[in-house]
C-alpha cells in the first residue's frame, strides 16, 4: 500500500508510476502522449482527462477515486471474464463478509 500523506493527484500517479517501476516515458509511449505530459501530471501543472484516469486505474490496478484522492484504498477486484451469475455470486460473497463483519463489530 502507498503512503497516506499522498493527497494529490499528481503525487498519487507518481507513486503508482514508480511503484510499478515504470518511466514517465513508457507511460506516455502507452497512452501515445509526450513524457512531458505525464510528467505535468506528476508536478500538479495538468491533471489528466476522465480518458486517462480510466487508462491509469487499469494500468495500476486501482480505483479512479484511489488516484482522484476519493478513496485512500488502492484495492480493486477485477471481475473480467466473469459471466453475469458468477459476478452476481463474487458480490454476494463479499456483501455477506460484510454483513458478517458489522455483526462481529457490533458484538
Amino acid at each position: 500500500m502507498l503512503p497516506k500523506e499522498l493527497f494529490s493527484v499528481g503525487d498519487r500517479i507518481k507513486a503508482l508510476r514508480e511503484n510499478a517501476n515504470m518511466t514517465q516515458a513508457q507511460i506516455a509511449k502507452k497512452f501515445k502522449l509526450s513524457r512531458s505530459a505525464v510528467n505535468y501530471w506528476e508536478m500538479g501543472l495538468s491533471v489528466p482527462s476522465t480518458k486517462y484516469i480510466i487508462e491509469l486505474s487499469k494500468l495500476f490496478h486501482v480505483s479512479s477515486d484511489y488516484i482522484l484522492g476519493i478513496s485512500s484504498d488502492n484495492a480493486t477486484l477485477s471481475v473480467e471474464g466473469l459471466n453475469e451469475k458468477q459476478v452476481t455470486a463474487v458480490y454476494n460473497i463479499i456483501e455477506c463478509f460484510r454483513d458478517d463483519n458489522e455483526k462481529s463489530a457490533d458484538s
